[in-house]
């Protein structure tokens, strides 16, 4: 059955439409067991990051369209949502996977991240049992291109993070940080390396909020912060300067009247705030205060930009690489088409060669000679085994099938010019 991909990304759709179809923890597994059980579909892994939801899926004709309403009910969404939604097919799927892999289609060109959130939507489907022989062969290899395009040109030098972009556009913004206090909110991964960031920029000081507080005071004390409960957002807002969340949180954890609070409180002195989560952390209205001054992860794209320069040359190179990868592939899987076929020839081979053998025995046994026995031999196994191709062979030239005719020339290296 054909490979097909449905999907969304930072390149069809703004944040406030990807954070609609954002899944996470145990409402992975629903969704996977929920679109195998759609008609048609026989395998399917679910990639949803903070820039894309993406469904690989093995599937009939129909499958697309139902995976498509599916999603649409699921998440309760307009029609016009499929705007942004994009489809692909076979050839163009398999180089959109190679191209996630490689960091190729991120919005920061050749980053990591992606490669490890891929094996965990691979791990995902693995454990909810939608992942098959199939889409499993096209992740494996999907990893080993990931690596070797990683090892085999520069798409990783000189790496650029969102991490890194947002404690940039902040120093241009305050043009330094040794009297300003960060405020940061999670303690993931992003926030780590926000915290590795802005202590190298020797911020003033630094807050660490999450909901698992002993997490927080764990990150906060390996940069000489502070640790809080999300629960003490609220109280710790006015001190502020800077405000970047990046949590997994399904609902706000800033909310506009917290905002509004912080900034009667600051008598107008300015926050700048990003909202790296998808689903947004950060109230969408907070965006319109005065004095607040608010990026999304999609505002970051052009600063991004501006880092990645040089990786372009090396993302050339990559294309062409994952042209001969997905041949390679392409082939290795039009092998395994005609792997049934050929065990199943080598065994009608083996009985009709079991049976040839001992027949001759029989003979051997009655007192024939062996050279009498061998004749026999060698010449039943040849009339059985061609048995079957010969009358194939006549009926093609009775309908006049030159394909099939062709074909057993191929097949047997025949030369019939003589």
């Amino acid at each position: 059955m054909p490979l097909q991909i449905l999907g969304l990304n930072h390149n069809t759709a703004p944040v406030e439409i990807r954070e609609q179809v954002v899944f996470s923890g145990d409402d992975i597994a629903r969704a996977l067991s929920s679109m195998v059980a759609l008609d048609g579909v026989e395998e399917a892994v679910l990639l949803s990051t903070c820039n894309r939801t993406e469904f690989y899926v093995i599937t009939g004709d129909n499958g697309r369209d139902q995976l498509r309403d599916w999603l649409h009910n699921d998440r309760k969404l307009d029609q016009s949502f499929n705007a942004s939604l994009f489809t692909l097919d076979d050839d163009a799927a398999i180089r959109h996977i190679f191209r996630v892999a490689c960091g190729l289609d991120s919005m920061i060109l050749g980053e990591p991240q992606i490669l490890g959130q891929l094996k965990d939507a691979f791990r995902d489907a693995q454990d909810a049992g939608t992942l098959g022989r199939q889409l499993g062969r096209l992740m494996q290899h999907t990893f080993a291109v990931a690596k070797k395009i990683r090892t085999d040109t520069d798409i990783g030098a000189s790496p650029v993070s969102v991490a890194s972009a947002a404690v940039n556009l902040a120093n241009q913004f305050f043009a330094g940080f040794t009297k300003h206090t960060a405020l940061l909110v999670g303690a993931g991964v992003t926030v780590e390396l926000l915290a590795r960031h802005l202590s190298s920029r020797q911020i003033g000081r630094l807050f660490v909020a999450n909901r698992n507080i002993e997490r927080a005071q764990d990150l906060a004390g390996q940069f000489g912060g502070f640790a809080l409960p999300l629960s003490e957002i609220e109280g710790t807002l006015p001190e502020a300067d800077i405000l970047i969340c990046s949590t997994a949180s399904p609902d706000p954890v800033v909310r506009l009247e917290h905002m509004k609070a912080a900034i009667k409180a600051r008598k107008r002195k300015p926050i700048f705030a990003v909202d790296i989560a998808v689903p947004r952390d950060i109230e969408a209205g907070v965006g319109d205060l005065e004095d607040v001054y608010l990026y999304t992860i999609d505002d970051l794209d052009k600063v991004i930009q501006q880092g990645q320069g040089n990786r372009e040359a090396a993302a050339v190179e990559a294309d062409k690489l994952l042209d001969d990868e997905i041949h390679r592939y392409q082939n290795i899987e039009r092998s395994k088409q005609v792997v049934p076929v050929i065990a199943a020839l080598r065994e009608q081979s083996a009985s009709i060669r079991d049976e040839v053998n001992a027949q001759a025995h029989r003979r051997l046994a009655r007192g024939e000679s062996a050279d009498d026995a061998i004749e026999y031999a060698t010449a039943a196994l040849m009339k059985k085994m061609l048995h079957g191709p010969s009358v194939s062979l006549r009926k093609a030239g009775e309908e006049s099938n030159e394909e099939l005719i062709d074909a057993a020339r191929r097949i047997f290296d025949l030369n019939t010019d003589e």
